[in-house]
């Protein structure tokens, strides 16, 4: 399993639109990506920062994710994200909620 961690710097006092956005616009979209997961999203409102986690069950999923939908996610998140957000991805090694376990283990 995969995950794309996305670092935004929010604009002024715009998390509870960042939040509905994921909500009502950004969840529905990932719903309909082949190999999507699950998604969890982290603000820190004191610092104009939110972080958000999706879980994928290929990398070439997540990569088909990134050139295809993404831009428009981040065309509908622009109203309330300040600069490009930081894309890093990662291979999932423990979740206890995923019930994943590391490698050999």
């Amino acid at each position: 399993m995969i995950t794309r961690n996305v670092t935004l710097k929010l604009k002024a006092n715009s998390a509870p639109e960042f939040t509905k956005i994921i909500e009502e616009q950004i969840l529905p979209l990932l719903r309909k990506q082949r190999g999507f997961r699950d998604e969890i999203t982290f603000l820190a409102p004191e610092r104009s920062e939110a972080l958000a986690i999706s879980f994928w069950d290929l990398k070439g999923d997540a990569e088909a994710y990134n050139s295809t939908a993404y831009p428009e996610v981040l065309k509908t998140l622009s109203k309330v994200v300040e600069g490009t957000p930081k894309v890093e991805s990662f291979e999932v090694a423990n979740s206890t909620f995923h019930k994943i376990a590391a490698k050999g283990a």
